[in-house]
């Protein structure tokens, strides 16, 4: 394991192979929280810290199921893993930081079922990636959906005060149309090449 090879599993989680623009895993919180940018920047935060420790705990658990010979009941545990920190989170966010917790509403415990989450704990068993790399991953994947949330945000913010978008386009179409123009912005970074 080398830096650069940390480096290169970084740029690709958070351009290249991003949750969202990419893999389309996340879709439900991206779009239904996106709407400002503070919630969008509340929910990427959580939804990061939620994949980097969903990557460090389900690195472990796989390391035992492999030993007990159960590796078909890694979802399974890999959700109840996910489950479990998500409501970590909550009770956290409830505590400490309630505004954002109200601000967040309902979208909080889709972090359970946010798909982009399960992916990236699966994704670090098909890549056979050790500790340290499935954290890394768990993380940038994370920033990545937040660097994704928070631009689709500001884009939302504005078009919902343009006078410019027609009728038939408001509201939520408009906001389907920027989500495809974006991803296909990040297809670009398809050809990047660290070195």
């Amino acid at each position: 394991m080398s830096i650069t090879s940390l480096l290169a599993i970084s740029l690709g989680a958070i351009l290249t192979n991003n949750f969202i623009f990419a893999q389309f895993l996340g879709i439900c919180p991206f779009l239904g929280v996106s709407k400002k940018i503070d919630t969008a920047i509340g929910m990427g935060a959580a939804v990061t810290f939620v994949m980097g420790l969903a990557s460090a705990f389900c690195y472990g658990i796989n390391i035992v199921l492999v030993k007990l010979d159960l590796a078909f009941m890694q979802t399974v545990a890999f959700i109840l893993v996910i489950a479990g920190l998500v409501q970590f989170v909550e009770m956290f966010l409830k505590k400490n930081i309630p505004t954002l917790y109200t601000a967040l509403g309902v979208y909080l415990p889709l972090i359970t079922t946010n798909c982009a989450v399960l992916g990236v704990a699966l994704l670090n068993v098909q890549n056979d990636y050790n500790f340290i790399e499935s954290v890394v991953y768990g993380i940038t994947g994370g920033l990545g959906f937040l660097l994704a949330i928070f631009l689709f945000a500001a884009v939302r913010e504005q078009l919902e005060v343009s006078s410019e978008t027609p009728k038939c386009f408001e509201g939520f179409p408009i906001a389907l149309i920027t989500a495809g123009l974006m991803a296909l912005a990040f297809m670009g970074f398809s050809g990047l090449k660290v070195w």
